[in-house]
């Protein structure tokens, strides 16, 4: 498969409602405490949104929720990952994305055999504390000449200036968070990322 080379992640429906019209066609819905039944509400908002404008959602760590709604794809932190089941998650027919930081992770990742790993933080990020240093661009290519033909997920410390770097060394997507949500215009900065991310990467439909 392919992905969208602009991959923004928010953690409500209604940044999902806000952002998705303008184009985006690569989303993820991370939102991490929430009780169930508002949970489950906030994800059916945003895959109605999703499948209005023919954008892909992903949602962040509930899987269980994710099949009974209906969703197509789920992405999973180790952590999570070794409490799902991911025979359950392949039986549903969901695609899988998966995080990693160093090399015991890559490998528990891709025995997962998942539909794209993503690569974190490439840059210091002020989402949250990471035990992890700053992994850079040699990583990245490292990590694309590791997994072969599954797509590579950039992210942590995202912004414009960066993308032909991370893009040069073998992502195939760009996930940002702050650089979008804490931007005094958000709308704007998302069509700048949209342009910029699709001249340096076209987007090949999956």
């Amino acid at each position: 498969m392919t992905l969208d080379p602009f991959y923004p992640i928010v953690d409500s429906a209604a940044w999902v409602t806000r952002l998705v019209p303008l184009g985006i066609k690569l989303i993820q819905l991370r939102i991490k405490d929430m009780a169930e039944g508002p949970l489950r509400m906030e994800i059916r908002r945003a895959k109605a949104i999703c499948t209005s404008y023919g954008c892909q959602l992903v949602v962040n760590d509930h899987w269980k929720l994710v099949i009974e709604e209906g969703c197509s794809f789920v992405h999973l932190g180790q952590e999570d990952l070794s409490k799902a089941d991911v025979a359950a998650i392949r039986r549903a027919g969901l695609k899988l994305g998966l995080s990693t930081h160093d090399d015991a992770e890559l490998a528990i990742a891709l025995a997962a055999e998942p539909d794209y790993v993503a690569l974190g933080p490439i840059y210091p990020t002020v989402l949250k504390k990471m035990k992890w240093a700053p992994q850079g661009l040699d990583r990245i290519a490292d990590w694309k000449r590791r997994i072969g033909h599954i797509p590579l997920v950039a992210i942590g410390g995202l912004n414009l200036d960066r993308l032909p770097g991370i893009f040069h060394h073998g992502a195939d997507s760009a996930a940002v968070v702050t650089d979008i949500c804490r931007n005094p215009n958000p709308e704007a900065q998302t069509r700048d990322w949209i342009a910029t991310t699709r001249q340096l990467r076209p987007a090949i439909p999956a």
